[in-house]
């Protein structure tokens, strides 16, 4: 079944040394990675030691000429986000070319076989010639391969021209490869910040190698048969044992030496509980960000002229182990006390707990947008309410701000995610001698200083929000709603299904997808198929095309009308847009829905949403 298991670095998978080819198959699923999955995969392994582990992939070889096509059964999104990566790198580099020495040009020369297989071939005339041919060959679902094959071209890595793609700057392989441009340009600035003697080429060759060295794990077939076996069994069977097993096992053997083992792992269960019981990412990351909050206390008892942070300079999923065994070996007893004096502000932060406060319906709000970084900031000002004098008041002052700094900060990706964790301990810093009022405006002005201005914001909220972040997007369509709820109409737009998954959902009013009803090819566009399929992407996902829903797979393709008059088979419920929303409001009003009606409603909606989450 299984013909091969390795556990090769990037370098080694796309390696200079062999032609070998990654095929994605075309019935694959298109690549649908998004702004989150390129932020973590970047951040992991740039912010992480050389090795770093970036998961498995199944391959199948299905026996091509001289065995060198390899089908990637899975791991094709991953795949797709290195290489389209190292092009970035590459780019960047190439401009750089003649400011290089001979080694570093040949490292370029090294990277770009690595994107690419460098072939020799003969021409009709007998003479030889180089040809670099495409390494990684997508799907073709979304036009994914086609992008992604211009993107080679035009940086001058593969061999030959292609066309420009139409429409190919608002699909996610075009966006995808500008944002990772971006996040480049960014590390190179934090690189040279922290080292002034190091250049760009330098630096870019710094990140490079982070991402050369990273490890995967992958596993060679025979057919697809085994592949599919072997996917199941990786993604359904065992637990594999956690940086959490592995402290609690340090703590209890530490514990043991005492005779306090069970009272010690009784404590231990209760931090959890107080964290939350069944979600270990929750409970990681309350580690992570307890040492991240109060790294200064932490590392009182060990600091010397030379090493200010003995236990670890940051608590990171890789560093979060070795900073706990040396807490657990130094004072086992002090950290789980105080570990569980922690755990209870948590379970405060995370509404895991049964008592209420005024900010708690803030803090629900903060935690939907994705503000979990900014729980290291309140796990410390929460613990230190009494001495910095806040009250509660104050304490949801503080929440309301974050949230109108993640709104902003997730729409326009401003300042990045990496940068938040450093943000937000630089706060803890600049507040510690600031009491009441004062501290929660420094705490506003810090997270203004840092944000997008307003009109880089606008500018994002009236472009394709849907498409670059739904789940932000989500949370703004829902925010406005909220605001319009009665005792007569209200719904829990935050509900979730037995499945976990929201009951309320985005709604497409003119739909997405790229096969075009002919009911709305003749309404937005007069008949004019390749109108609509324009209209299609510039329109479809901006805000005032958008609506939210409890029954979308009932409304999917059908025409306007239908969408507004849907009702359930007994009449009783109305499943369209006649739901008696707000958001729904100057949508029901409407004989048509066209461009112009999508730009008016837009219009309305940034206007609402600037106003909501001004600084």
């Amino acid at each position: 079944m299984i013909k091969q298991v390795a556990h090769p670095t990037v370098s080694e998978i796309f390696s200079i040394n062999n032609n070998i080819v990654y095929r994605i198959p075309k019935y694959q699923r298109e690549y649908t990675w998004g702004i989150n999955d390129w932020n973590a995969l970047f951040n992991d392994v740039t912010e992480n030691d050389f090795g770093y582990f970036l998961g498995s992939y199944i391959c199948v070889n299905s026996g091509s000429i001289n065995g060198t096509t390899l089908e990637v059964i899975d791991g094709q999104q991953r795949f797709t986000t290195l290489m389209l990566l190292l092009t970035a790198l590459y780019e960047k580099l190439s401009a750089l070319k003649n400011q290089m020495d001979e080694d570093e040009r040949t490292d370029l020369v090294n990277l770009r076989s690595e994107i690419a297989n460098k072939k020799q071939t003969y021409a009709p005339d007998g003479m030889k010639k180089t040809e670099y041919l495409q390494r990684l060959i997508l799907q073709k679902q979304n036009l994914n391969d086609e992008d992604f094959s211009y993107i080679l071209a035009d940086k001058g890595i593969t061999t030959g021209q292609k066309s420009y793609p139409r429409n190919f700057g608002n699909r996610r392989i075009s966006k995808a490869y500008k944002h990772f441009g971006k996040l480049i340009e960014e590390e190179i600035a934090d690189i040279e910040g922290e080292n002034p003697n190091i250049n760009d080429i330098g630096a870019l060759f710094s990140i490079v190698r982070k991402f050369e060295n990273a490890i995967m794990v992958g596993i060679e077939v025979d057919t697809n048969k085994d592949a599919y076996m072997l996917f199941e069994s990786l993604n359904h069977r065992g637990v594999p044992l956690s940086a959490l097993d592995l402290i609690k096992n340090t703590l209890i053997a530490q514990a043991e030496k005492e005779s306090d083992a069970d009272e010690s792992y009784e404590v231990w269960k209760q931090i959890l509980a107080n964290v939350g019981q069944d979600d270990y990412s929750v409970q990681e990351r309350f580690f992570r960000q307890y040492y991240n909050a109060f790294r200064e206390e932490l590392n009182a008892p060990y600091q010397s002229p030379d090493k200010k942070y003995y236990l670890g300079y940051l608590a990171t999923r890789t560093t979060l182990l070795d900073i706990y065994e040396k807490m657990i070996k130094s004072n086992y007893k002090t950290l789980l006390s105080d570990l569980l004096s922690k755990s209870k502000y948590y379970a405060l932060i995370t509404n895991n707990s049964e008592e209420g406060h005024v900010y708690s319906a803030a803090l629900a709000d903060l935690e939907r947008i994705a503000g979990a970084p900014s729980y290291i900031l309140l796990l410390y000002v929460m613990s230190n309410q009494d001495a910095l004098i806040l009250t509660d008041e104050n304490l949801n002052a503080i929440v309301k701000t974050l949230i109108t700094f993640f709104v902003r900060r997730n729409v326009t990706d401003v300042p990045n995610t990496r940068k938040l964790t450093q943000l937000f301990i630089d706060i803890i810093a600049e507040i510690k001698t600031l009491q009441g009022e004062t501290a929660v405006e420094a705490i506003h002005d810090k997270l203004v200083s840092v944000s997008a201005p307003d009109d880089a914001f606008e500018s994002k909220l009236r472009g394709s929000i849907y498409d670059e972040n739904p789940e932000a997007t989500r949370f703004l369509l829902c925010s406005i709603e909220a605001q319009h709820q009665t005792k007569e109409i209200y719904s829990d737009l935050w509900a979730r299904d037995n499945r976990k998954k929201y009951v309320w959902t985005i709604e497409h009013i003119f739909p997405e997808g790229e096969n075009i009803p002919d009911a709305w090819v003749k309404m937005i566009a007069g008949g004019d198929k390749e109108k609509a399929k324009q209209y299609l992407s510039d329109y479809t996902h901006t805000l005032g095309n958008l609506t939210i829903t409890g029954y979308n797979q009932n409304l999917s393709n059908m025409s306007f009308d239908q969408k507004k008059d849907r009702k359930s088979k007994d009449k009783t419920k109305d499943m369209g847009y006649r739901n008696g929303l707000f958001l729904n409001q100057t949508v029901v009003n409407e004989d048509i829905w066209t461009v112009k009606k999508i730009e008016d409603r837009t219009d309305m909606l940034v206007k609402t949403l600037m106003d909501m989450y001004k600084w």
